[in-house]
């Protein structure tokens, strides 16, 4: 293929899907990653696209949100890497609540198989991958469909929320900083995470790292309320997802990198770039990446009660 038709490709993508990692990008053009980063800066310098963290964007600084087709199709690797991981942070018998989003669907795929448990969303698509679960509750929230993402949001699904106490929540959304926490390009979205946040006990972000140094419109989740980040392992050349990280991990959030081969090919990614993260918090995640990760402790004994309080009703 042509430079300039490789481009052409590229620009076509990224128009599509709103964002696109690189690893994506060469996959679908057939080349190697440096060859794309090459196309991307080319396009870059002409107003094209913009080069983000791993990946392209549009032009203008915050990426717009893309419909679940394209999302469903993107980093698909990472996100069952994430998902394996996140899955292993879930209890028999807890209550936990479980926003929108592709890696969250991945997730409650695997959450099928937890017995006792009582899952809380407003995502059809979580809904329907428990939906033959018989030892699983769902609770659906109310609210107004929104159809680009399978999600009920509007004030009938926060005042369904109201008055709601459970263990955890997990949450994905459009990018992820330091400065300003977890992100999302939809104001209805971003109003319901909100009040998916405070009906939890701690907050659990599922966030691969194209995601990682993104900044999008309406600000879901402040850094200072995220508990735990569960990301995969950020490309050998990616350096700017590790300073993210290393800036989360400073911060206090507890991070755990699900160990994902993820590149073109297989190949494993260099342990030298396993750097240690100095959180507050870290010890080992079963299945998580030995030298990032961080220990899940037991819900306090008076969470436990709050928990059972609401499987009782």
């Amino acid at each position: 293929m042509f430079a300039a038709e490789r481009r052409q490709l590229i620009l076509e993508m990224v128009r599509a899907n709103g964002a696109v990692s690189l690893r994506e990008l060469a996959r679908v053009v057939q080349t190697s990653e440096v060859t794309v980063r090459r196309d991307v800066r080319a396009l870059e310098a002409e107003g094209l696209l913009d080069r983000r963290h791993g990946g392209a964007v549009l032009p203008g600084g915050f990426t717009r949100e893309s419909g679940f087709p394209q999302k469903s199709h993107l980093a698909t690797a990472e996100k069952t890497a994430i998902a394996d991981l996140a899955a292993s942070l879930v209890d028999e018998g807890e209550a936990i609540v479980v926003g929108a989003g592709t890696t969250t669907q991945e997730l409650a795929r695997r959450l099928a198989r937890v017995p006792g448990l009582t899952v809380v969303t407003n995502s059809l698509l979580v809904a329907q991958a428990l939906a033959h679960a018989n030892r699983v509750e769902v609770v659906m929230t109310g609210g107004t469909l929104r159809g680009s993402n399978y999600a009920l949001v509007g004030s009938g699904a926060e005042q369904s929320l109201q008055g709601l106490r459970v263990s955890k929540a997990f949450l994905s959304g459009s990018g992820l900083t330091a400065e300003r926490g977890l992100s999302t390009s939809n104001m209805l979205s971003a109003s319901v995470d909100r009040a998916l946040v405070q009906a939890a006990a701690e907050v659990v972000v599922l966030a691969d790292h194209t995601k990682l140094g993104t900044d999008t419109m309406f600000q879901t989740v402040p850094t200072d309320l995220i508990s735990r980040l569960v990301t995969d392992e950020p490309p050998a050349h990616d350096d700017r997802a590790v300073t993210e990280l290393q800036a989360l991990a400073d911060q206090g959030v507890q991070i755990a990198v699900a160990g994902a081969s993820g590149n073109p090919g297989g190949e494993q990614v260099p342990a030298g770039r396993r750097t240690s993260l100095p959180g507050p918090r870290r010890s080992h995640v079963p299945g998580a990446s030995p030298l990032r990760s961080t220990a899940l402790p037991e819900p306090a004994p008076a969470e436990r009660g709050r928990v059972a309080d609401l499987r009782r009703r």
